[in-house]
């Protein structure tokens, strides 16, 4: 399967998913953004088509850190994420894969949002 049939699948998953997860100020959208290089994380209010927290791992307080795109830095960006949030006064979220498995980097993002107290 060459890389364009993998995104167009990935794009349909995706859309699909969109269609049933909504984010709102009380409980906002988790989106998850993979590339080969870095992780996106974004809290977003889907109402105002506003984003309330985010982190890349290409940022200041994460870069260098980790040496590529992996589990430990999906981690870490998610720890950050949910501090943020918290300032924010947010407590629970949508979780929205963006049409990536349940698997690895994506996996370890929901459990550490869980870890520091952000409800999934």
């Amino acid at each position: 399967m060459n890389a364009t049939i993998k995104l167009e699948l990935r794009q349909k998953r995706r859309f699909r998913i969109r269609k049933k997860v909504m984010g709102t100020a009380e409980r906002p959208r988790l989106a998850v953004f993979r590339s080969n290089k870095h992780l996106a994380l974004q809290a977003i209010d889907d109402q105002k088509g506003a984003t309330l927290a985010s982190v890349f791992t290409h940022e200041k307080a994460l870069k260098g850190k980790f040496k590529g795109n992996n589990k430990a830095a999906a981690k870490e960006a998610a720890a950050i994420l949910a501090q943020r949030a918290k300032k924010k006064g947010i407590t629970k979220m949508v979780f929205d894969r963006s049409g990536y498995a349940y698997h690895g980097k994506v996996q370890q993002i929901a459990d550490s949002m869980r870890e520091n107290g952000i409800q999934i």
